[in-house]
């Protein structure tokens, strides 16, 4: 080592040796060598297997109906292809019932898994039974989508997504919390894995096809997504469902322990703050808010109340957890006190809606479970979850029912705008006098409207046999005029693919397509077409820049909304009511829409087109 050229000695040369060895050591503790790092990731993607076998093995019927949803979504997504018979909102109910199936099948499994169920006759019969459920309500309580069935099924849904988190621990037992938190770890675990799988999957697809050209459907990016979202996702989450005998209190999660610590709580005791003053001020000046303040308070509520269940384990170590969990109950309750009064003046001035219904529901409980909080010193906050699914449950069904409460409640502020216009004689309605106010003509208004569009005009009290808004003058005195409440009405329509028929083109010069026109598109002897999506105008220009054509679309779209929007049902119009001809001394033209979105203000009619997509023909004269 000392030869001639050598700068260094033996002891420098061991020297260094000595270091890079140590170097080399702590690299391969810090990062671990290749294989090490192989064996990891095989190890890891060896754990996902299994786990997604697990699930398989102790969920198969969940799986199997969220794989069900998979194939449906794909199956409406491709209805164009499909015999116009198969209607869509028959496909679309069938899978809410797979969809409904899910959260059905998991709070059975885990029943049985509570109750120690392992026979298969049980475990057949309980199925069988819920099968026959899914059954009835797709024919009972599904057979048409409207504001009452999606409702309907939207609360219980929750209710049987909340039994799938308390069902385990029913009746009573210890770290419902920590049980909570594991489930709520797990699931955004599973969002993770699957965004980084579809991406994963959209990238080697994308190559597939542009390096090597191979063809795939033009909706395999979306199939792509629901395959990872209802198949793989719901497996890797499952997989991570604790069982009986494992559920046992675990450490906290310090991650989730600062979030909520530093960050979520300072966060909601300043805003509560500022509630607290709003509230002091609103007294001092004696105006009582309307609106808005309700979902100011209302969802910050729900957050609090969730919070307060997370950090319960966290009291007896932690003095600002144990506080929080003492005052900020408290100082929710004048807060929601003043929301209540809020609410309370919006529904004496129009009556109660559904929503309406929820928002109170909803205040109700967070109201309780603040008060609970608050007053009682040995809690099992099992009973959040069970009490949420309850109401939920409650606010769908029965005579006291969103649904029900909000009938009588709208028929009896429409019978009092009757009888004090002296417009109901002996159960019949006359037609309106000469001295009827606009105010009291556009509340009856609103309230055919109400019926007309969430429930049946067959509900609403003293109208006609088949009474229709069409008949509205003839019966009340006036037409029917809609909202007029100055709030924007949304509307959609769109091309029944289904009626759709060729399209003529033989004595058309040119085509656009709408995607091309946004900023204006000329190529070759084709004149310059332009549309402006802001003010609906469609130009046509020559090579020269002259101006050929000239057309705003709202006139157009008016009619169409107006010939449509009295029963805000029907959305998939015929091609011949999507298609508009037009000529001057220059050009005939010819629009095909494909859809046209947007909304109408109810006060001042203004039509303001959100999107239209449209084929232009162009003859040149």
């Amino acid at each position: 080592m000392t030869g001639k050229g050598w700068p260094f000695d033996n002891k420098a040369a061991s020297a260094i040796r000595h270091m890079n060895i140590q170097i080399d050591e702590r690299r391969r503790r810090r990062f671990g060598s290749k294989k090490e790092t192989a064996m990891k990731f095989k190890d890891a993607v060896n754990n996902i297997l299994l786990g997604l076998s697990e699930s398989l093995k102790r969920f198969p019927i969940t799986i199997i109906l969220s794989t069900a949803v998979a194939v449906m979504l794909i199956i409406i997504s491709e209805r164009h292809n499909m015999n116009n018979t198969v209607h869509i909102e028959t496909l679309t109910r069938l899978t809410m019932i797979f969809a409904l199936g899910i959260p059905l099948s998991l709070c059975i499994k885990l029943f049985c898994e509570r109750m120690d169920i392992e026979k298969k006759a049980e475990l057949i019969g309980l199925f069988a039974a819920s099968s026959l459920v899914l059954l009835l309500y797709y024919f009972l309580l599904l057979n048409e989508v409207n504001m009452v069935s999606i409702t309907r099924y939207t609360a219980v849904s929750l209710a049987l997504y909340l039994g799938f988190l308390f069902i385990p621990y029913l009746p009573r037992k210890e770290h419902f919390e920590m049980y909570i938190i594991k489930i709520g770890s797990g699931f955004f675990i599973t969002i993770i894995y699957s965004i980084v799988l579809y991406v994963g999957l959209a990238a080697i697809i994308m190559a597939l096809n542009q390096l090597l050209g191979v063809h795939f459907i033009s909706n395999i990016y979306t199939y792509t997504a629901i395959i990872v979202a209802c198949v793989f996702a719901p497996a890797h989450f499952l997989a991570a469902i604790p069982r009986k005998d494992s559920l046992l209190k675990q450490e906290y999660s310090k991650l989730l322990k600062i979030l909520l610590l530093y960050i979520v709580m300072p966060l909601l005791t300043a805003y509560t703050t500022i509630l607290c003053i709003y509230f002091i001020k609103i007294i001092v000046i004696r105006e009582w808010p309307v609106g808005l303040v309700s979902h100011l308070v209302l969802w910050p509520a729900v957050i609090v109340a969730i919070v307060l269940l997370l950090i319960t384990p966290l009291q007896d170590e932690d003095k600002w957890a144990k506080g929080f969990l003492r005052w900020m109950p408290k100082a929710m309750l004048p807060v929601l006190i003043m929301m209540f009064v809020s609410v309370w003046i919006r529904v004496n001035a129009y009556g109660v809606t559904e929503n309406r219904y929820y928002v109170l529901a909803l205040a109700i409980w967070v109201f309780a479970m603040m008060l609970y909080f608050a007053f009682i010193k040995k809690r099992s906050n099992i009973i959040l979850p069970v009490t949420l699914a309850v109401i939920a449950l409650l606010s769908v069904f029965g005579p006291w029912s969103s649904y029900s409460i909000s009938v009588v409640s709208q028929n009896n502020r429409l019978e009092a705008i009757l009888v004090r216009n002296d417009m109901l004689q002996d159960g019949e309605i006359q037609k309106a006098p000469p001295g009827i106010t606009e105010e009291d003509k556009q509340e009856i208004n609103d309230k055919l409207a109400y019926f007309n569009r969430d429930h049946t005009l067959q509900e609403a009290k003293y109208l006609p046999t088949d009474f229709q808004l069409d008949d509205m003058e003839s019966v009340f005195g006036f037409p029917f005029e809609g909202f007029k409440s100055g709030s924007s009405d949304e509307f959609y329509y769109f091309i029944n693919k289904h009626l759709a028929a060729a399209v003529d083109v033989k004595e058309y010069d040119f085509m656009f397509d709408t995607r091309n026109l946004y900023n204006g598109v000329t190529a070759g002897s084709a004149p310059q077409a332009d549309y402006d999506r802001e003010s609906c105008v469609v130009r046509l220009s020559d090579q020269d820049g002259e101006l050929l054509y000239e057309k705003n679309l709202k006139p157009f779209i008016k009619l169409l909304l107006d010939k449509h929007k009295a029963t805000g049902k029907e959305n998939a119009l015929a091609a011949e009511e999507m298609t508009l001809v037009d000529e001057n001394e220059k050009v005939k033209v010819k629009f095909v829409f494909l859809d046209i979105s947007g909304n109408e203000n109810s006060a001042s009619r203004e039509i303001n087109s959100k999107n239209a997509e449209f084929y232009l023909f162009v003859k040149i004269k």
